[in-house]
């Protein structure tokens, strides 16, 4: 449980955190709250030789509404976000992630740059449809949530980029829910949904977005789901009729916790839950 031995910096300012980063490739890590690199590091599961942390650079805290979406800081903590109802399901997943102890650590841009398919965050941004801001020495570049996600543990941020900001669509009109199934609190995911639905003045279903939680390699939408919602009534019968193709083409990996039969299972009643609470939200 002890990591091999590496190099620390915290540089003062963004270009000096790159231009740490520069050249290293793979031995070099950026350390945000550390709660995903840490433990690996400690089993030797990753043995980078410098670890870069941010914690001094400035500008990468705080969140804000501008012009119809709201704004995030990388190293914005969980803590900082979970319960903000302002916020839709950013507020509600941010409290559920693991023990109020990670959640003060924790930052919203590390754990979408580590991009765990078990984790919560990638979920809820994908399903947001929101897009972040990526800085290395050639400047900055946006990436969508749709293309965040690449592979297992894979993002489209390239060695020695920085994720600075994230950015989601402000949810008016919205209704939202975030639901996940554990053996214990603060355990991640075997499964867990994240719902968004957003009613016409006839009460029908104007839009509708499911994405789902260690179904896959990566955070994935249910888009079959979508597709039966979208348009339709909201009534009880057409959300379980929406929300038992939930699973449908997945391939959910198996683990101690839970086969994929199982997983399926539980992705089809969390949406049928998730989908009934945004609904009436």
């Amino acid at each position: 449980m002890i990591p091999p031995e590496f190099d620390y910096v915290a540089p003062d300012t963004l270009d000096e955190a790159l231009t740490a980063l520069s050249g290293r490739g793979e031995d070099a890590k950026i350390l945000a709250g550390g709660h995903s690199l840490l433990p690996l590091m400690k089993l030797r599961l990753a043995a980078p030789t410098l670890l870069v942390d941010l914690r001094k650079v400035p500008g990468l805290r705080g969140v804000h509404r501008e012009n119809g979406q709201w704004r995030i800081g990388a190293m914005t903590r969980h803590a900082d976000l979970q319960g903000n109802a302002d916020l839709g399901p950013v507020g509600q997943a941010t409290a559920l992630i693991a023990d109020q102890q990670v959640r003060n650590r924790g930052t919203m841009g590390g754990s979408l740059a580590h991009g765990d398919p078990a984790s919560d965050l990638p979920t809820v941004f994908l399903a947001c449809e929101g897009a972040l801001t990526v800085a290395g020495h050639g400047g900055t570049r946006e990436v969508a949530a749709a293309d965040m996600f690449q592979d297992y543990l894979t993002t489209a941020v390239d060695e020695g980029e920085i994720v600075t900001e994230i950015r989601v669509p402000s949810f008016d009109g919205w209704g939202s829910s975030y639901m996940k199934f554990t053996r214990r609190a603060e355990d991640w995911a075997m499964v867990a949904v994240c719902a968004m639905v957003k009613k016409a003045p006839d009460g029908s279903c104007e839009d509708v977005r499911v994405a789902l939680t260690n179904m896959a390699s990566t955070p994935i939408r249910a888009t079959a789901t979508e597709s039966l919602l979208r348009g339709s009534g909201l009534e009880e019968g057409v959300i379980i009729r929406a929300s038992e193709v939930a699973a449908d083409g997945t391939e959910p990996p198996g683990d101690l916790n839970a086969s994929p039969d199982y997983k399926r299972h539980l992705a089809r009643v969390l949406t049928r839950r998730a989908l009934q609470e945004a609904a009436a939200a």
